[in-house]
């Protein structure tokens, strides 16, 4: 007869593994989705109770699945740029289209990563439900502002460099739980003018760097505790499914609807959480 500590330790892999696979489909819908992965993750584990088995550095590491996921998914467009760009580069031509996107993602990134990096070292990054909540509605509020106002004319061939540079600082806003890099990317797209489809790629493709970076850089602790790495491999490919499925229906479900939805769901986020907050159900902090 089976010892009963072995018992329990074989229960607690399987449901670690279990754990594993239902953050990463809760970080592969909502990583592209304009509502923030940051936000439910930390909300979910609160919930669940899953803090001490899945801490900050776990999540982020699962965010590696969705980086595997968005470079598979953009591969082309990827090759395209880079090969578009180096010809330009050869022959010194510099209104090239490839060159132009290249530059605006290089120029773009730093913002993001470079206060990133210094609120990681002064260990100012936040993690409060308040903010969540806070920057649910804000963010609700501003994507509301944008699909309004938008002209919605620009299509994919008529980006500028300029376009890399404001994006990437509206990137800047998702350093906040709950802001959502590709919502808050996204918005920015859409208040320059760019059709929604088009405002998403060119979302999903500015933050590939600042996503492969950040989970490398925030994910080295967890890498180093032996315990974790089955579930969290469980994880990563939970993440890279739903990632893959996640910006195919996006980018086909803005090709026909409005942001709209994520507007109310954001909004309506954020006042549940607001409300879990004043009752008790959710601590604050």
């Amino acid at each position: 007869m089976m010892p009963v500590f072995l018992v329990a330790n074989q229960v607690d892999g399987l449901f670690a593994l279990f754990q594993g696979i239902v953050l990463g489909l809760v970080q592969g819908i909502t990583e592209f989705l304009p509502i923030s992965s940051t936000a439910h993750l930390i909300i979910f584990t609160d919930i669940f109770g899953w803090q001490n088995q899945w801490n900050k550095a776990a999540i982020d590491a699962i965010q590696f699945g969705s980086v595997i996921a968005v470079v598979i998914y953009f591969w082309k467009d990827i090759r395209a740029i880079l090969s578009g760009a180096l010809t330009a580069f050869k022959r010194k031509d510099w209104n090239r289209e490839e060159w132009k996107i290249l530059v605006g993602i290089a120029i773009g990134t730093i913002p993001a990563l470079g206060v990133g990096f210094v609120l990681k070292k002064l260990n100012m990054l936040p993690e409060s439900v308040m903010i969540i909540a806070t920057m649910s509605i804000v963010m609700s509020l501003l994507l509301g502002l944008a699909e309004k106002i938008g002209t919605r004319k620009r299509g994919f061939d008529e980006l500028e460099i300029k376009d890399g540079i404001l994006v990437g600082l509206g990137q800047m806003i998702a350093l906040l739980p709950g802001a959502s890099r590709s919502g808050s990317t996204l918005t920015a797209a859409l208040f320059l003018g760019l059709r929604r489809e088009t405002a998403a790629r060119f979302s999903f493709l500015l933050g590939i760097p600042t996503l492969a970076i950040a989970t490398l850089v925030q994910a080295q602790d967890v890498l180093q505790e032996a315990d974790k790495g089955l579930p969290l491999l469980v994880g990563v490919v939970s993440a890279f499914i739903f990632s893959y499925l996640s910006i195919a229906w996006l980018l086909k479900f803005l090709q026909r609807q409005s942001t709209w939805v994520f507007v109310w769901y954001r909004l309506a986020l954020g006042i549940t959480l607001l409300l879990a907050i004043a009752t008790k159900v959710l601590k604050e902090v």
